[in-house]
């Protein structure tokens, strides 16, 4: 197994395979490397080298008490990139990822990447604030964290729900995609897991996205139930310098499963563009 270690001991785990150029995917929230499978096999096959590491208190990595917040996972991903002298490299972030890619690419990306693809990602800011009104009550987030701490199995059991549409009319639940899903989020930490929330809705990435100035293609399902579009995805376009908007009609938050056929293509597309 893969591992760099950080500053600060932690160990963090990522999966490397292929040759060419490289491609970064960064997971979501309480996931691992993992939920990139569909992606990273399919461009594998086109010839890319890809990617994926494990956030630190997630899946294979240290199950971290601190530093489970987005400054941290963005230093983690400056460390693995050096590690491994990433260049000329896009990164893909999905939902929390989006966050940590968006916060890489901004403070530390400069002379390494070559594209950013944000998709159903939390950026610019998630939680309602005095001067955010377009954002989620924090009421909602501290739901979110109240029920990791009573029961965190059976709140992973229920997420996958919203989190793939299956309670929309018409789904279908697959039960191995949602068993998946939960496999995933118990391999990680319960503490780094409950910090994360603060770190994925309460984190302002305003200025960040204001800095990048690498094309960025901006993906959303516009029944996205986990980060609707409307508070994410539209209002990071705006913010950012060179952005291509592409949201689609129906699709969940984790589409990049339910739908990763389409996404796939779209990806490449924006890639070899």
């Amino acid at each position: 197994m893969n591992h760099i270690t950080t500053s600060d001991g932690t160990r963090i785990f990522y999966k490397d395979w292929g040759t060419g150029q490289p491609i970064v995917f960064h997971h979501g929230w309480p996931l691992s490397s993992d939920d990139w499978d569909a992606q990273m096999l399919f461009f594998l096959q086109q010839g890319y080298r890809v990617i994926a590491h494990d956030r630190r208190g997630h899946g294979r990595s240290t199950q971290t008490p601190t530093g489970n917040e987005m400054e941290t996972y963005a230093a983690d991903v400056a460390t693995l990139a050096a590690h491994l002298d990433l260049r000329d490299a896009i990164h893909i972030g999905h939902s929390t990822g989006g966050g940590e890619a968006a916060r890489y690419v901004a403070n530390h990306g400069k002379g390494r990447v070559a594209k950013l693809v944000l998709i159903g990602a939390v950026p610019p800011l998630l939680v309602k604030t005095a001067t955010h009104a377009a954002g989620i009550p924090k009421d909602v987030f501290d739901g979110l964290r109240r029920d990791l701490a009573a029961n965190r199995a059976d709140f992973y059991w229920t997420f996958p729900i919203p989190f793939y549409g299956y309670n929309r009319d018409g789904a279908t639940l697959s039960e191995a995609v949602r068993q998946n899903w939960w496999r995933q989020a118990m391999m990680g930490g319960a503490k780094p897991q409950y910090d994360c929330i603060a770190a994925f809705s309460e984190t302002d990435f305003t200025d960040d996205l204001k800095r990048i100035d690498v094309p960025t293609l901006v993906l959303h399902g516009d029944d996205d139930q986990i980060v609707p579009v409307d508070e994410a995805a539209r209002l990071s376009a705006k913010l950012l310098r060179n952005a291509t908007l592409k949201v689609y009609p129906g699709y969940p938050h984790g589409m990049c499963t339910t739908h990763a056929d389409i996404i796939n293509r779209d990806l490449l597309e924006f890639i070899r563009g």
